[in-house]
């Protein structure tokens, strides 16, 4: 290993390859092959024992080494330098270059709009479908503006605070300032065209709902009628089993008119769910309403049988009621098999599905219907055969047992819609293939497709682009031979940085070109596809 002299307060170290001691301190050795010792610096001409022998030992491996370290000094040292550009600290005041729109800049900076004329434009892609370029600012630019229209940060700082405090206050007053803006819209007018509500009920499912309001809305009135009339068990559960439907038929025209509302900055899928949300309100009011009060009804019956009275209205009330709640059930039956056609699904499929709650809802509940007026007609005939009071009952609680079937029904159906299910493994296929075909695309990963309701579809995936194609679609509209003559002016590190950076950034907003093109791909080619989210590996 080591060895170590101490002369005069300096320690040595001696290295055992090559024996040249090194003293750090105040004196350096170089102990040379024939045994001669060279003092650089101040010398002392007495020598201690150990060096002595150190030197005596150390003179036969120093010869020997003598040639090789001689040759190895006289040799020239090669050194290759790789040039690699300075690493920049990205700080506050890079990020001043960053973009920014100008709703931004009037909502962030408290500016107006004619602040924002006097500023530089910047024309940039534009994310949206319905625009292809759109105007930026330079955020410096918004910000130096904001410093003189406000001059100070403390300035801008109050007036930020105070119309933070302006919006809270305004969200408190919601109900109030959404009646000012309809008595605004009303008096001056709107200032866009927009489809009038009314206009959905004359058409599809609300015109299946509308038609069914109607019409369980006159058999609740009549089957009333026979109840208090005759007092059967089985006509009390038909008229709260007509009050059930009309009251949630109402439900589903309530959300049919509310999943129409344009989307807004709390709720930017918009409200199509809503239609789910009253046919799952509207399977647990069954539940509760229509299958509760009959089964107690009938429980009653049971435990205190009572004489019914003449049965004649009864019947005829019935009569009465299959025939209109199987107009109903064959308008809704209509409506699904030209909806299920236009989809490509079968019957069974678009129900089980529940591809339109809301018809849906109308169709099992008109089922329902037409099938408890055939059960409470059949326990009201043996009833007035033989007398007894007991089928009249039952009749009460197998009507109840088909709404509480329909009701799980409805409450399975709409809770797996509302929790956001995946699309047919089929369509899932096509749209997957449809990118991996895309010269552009090397890979796909982490597909996922949400059916959102009501035919809108949202498709997200993780993408792994082929940044030679994306380069290569760079290169195609631009001037190659104006390009090479750039390249060939390039003469230091300063100057190629600022050719990569001007081109790289180009070739991200081609990038980001390809990006909209498949997107815009996708919604062609699948109409239900509404949202589509492509992230970059």
């Amino acid at each position: 290993g080591w060895q170590a002299l101490m002369k005069s307060g300096s320690l040595s170290y001696i290295l055992p390859c090559s024996r040249l001691p090194v003293q750090l301190m105040s004196q350096v050795r170089v102990y040379t092959s024939n045994g001669q010792k060279k003092d650089l610096g101040s010398e002392d001409t007495n020598r201690s024992a150990p060096e002595e022998t150190l030197q005596k030992t150390g003179t036969g491996q120093d010869t020997t080494n003598a040639g090789q370290k001689q040759s190895f000094l006289k040799e020239p040292i090669q050194v290759k330098v790789k040039a690699v550009l300075k690493k920049r600290e990205y700080g506050p005041k890079y990020t001043k270059n960053n973009f920014i729109t100008g709703v931004r800049a009037i909502n962030e900076f408290c500016l107006k709009s004619s602040d924002l004329d006097q500023l530089r434009k910047i024309k940039r892609r534009s994310p949206h479908d319905d625009t292809e370029t759109f105007t930026v600012y330079l955020r410096s630019d918004v910000e130096a503006k904001s410093l003189e229209v406000w001059g100070s940060p403390e300035a801008l700082a109050r007036e930020r605070k105070r119309r933070k405090e302006a919006e809270i206050k305004y969200r408190e007053n919601l109900f109030r300032n959404q009646r000012l803006l309809r008595e605004y819209k009303e008096f001056f007018g709107n200032t866009k065209p927009r489809s009038s509500a009314a206009a959905m009920f004359f058409k599809g499912p609300g015109k299946v709902v509308m038609v069914a309001i109607c019409i369980n809305g006159l058999n609740f009135f009549f089957k009333l009628l026979a109840w208090v009339y005759t007092g059967s068990a089985s006509m009390f559960s038909e008229a709260i089993h007509s009050l059930a439907d009309t009251c949630n038929q109402a439900l589903l025209a309530l959300g049919i008119s509310q999943s129409a509302r344009t989307p807004d900055p709390s709720h930017p899928y918009g409200f199509t769910n809503m239609r789910y949300i009253a046919s799952l309100i509207s399977g647990v009011g069954i539940f509760m309403m229509g299958a509760g009060l009959s089964w107690y009804h009938g429980i009653i019956g049971l435990l205190h049988p009572h004489p019914i009275e003449s049965l004649l209205w009864a019947y005829c009330i019935l009569a009465g009621s299959l025939v209109s709640e199987g107009a109903t059930l064959l308008v809704a039956i209509n409506e699904i098999r030209r909806s299920a056609r236009a989809k490509g699904l079968s019957f069974y499929q678009y129900v089980v599905q529940s591809r339109d709650p809301s018809t849906n809802v109308v169709l099992l509940e008109d089922a329902a219907a037409v099938l408890s007026v055939a059960v409470a007609a059949t326990c009201m005939g043996l009833t007035s055969l033989t007398g007894n009071p007991y089928y009249d009952s039952v009749g009460s609680l197998g009507v109840g047992t088909l709404l509480g079937t329909v009701s799980a029904f409805l409450i399975y159906t709409n809770t797996e819609a509302l929790l956001g299910r995946s699309i047919q493994p089929e369509q899932l296929q096509r749209l997957t293939e449809l990118l991996e075909s895309d010269p552009v695309v090397r890979a796909i990963h982490d597909v996922k497709a949400t059916d959102m309701g009501m035919s809108k579809v949202r498709f997200k995936a993780e993408v792994d682009f082929d940044g030679r194609v994306v380069t290569r679609s760079y290169l195609e509209k631009q001037d190659i031979e104006q390009l090479l003559q750039e390249i060939q002016q390039v003469k230091n590190l300063e100057e190629l940085e600022a050719f990569m950076l001007k081109h790289g950034e180009n070739i991200i907003d081609t990038l980001g070109a390809e990006v909209d093109r498949l997107e815009k791909d996708l919604k062609q080619r699948n109409p239900d596809v509404r949202h589509v989210d492509l992230e970059i590996l």
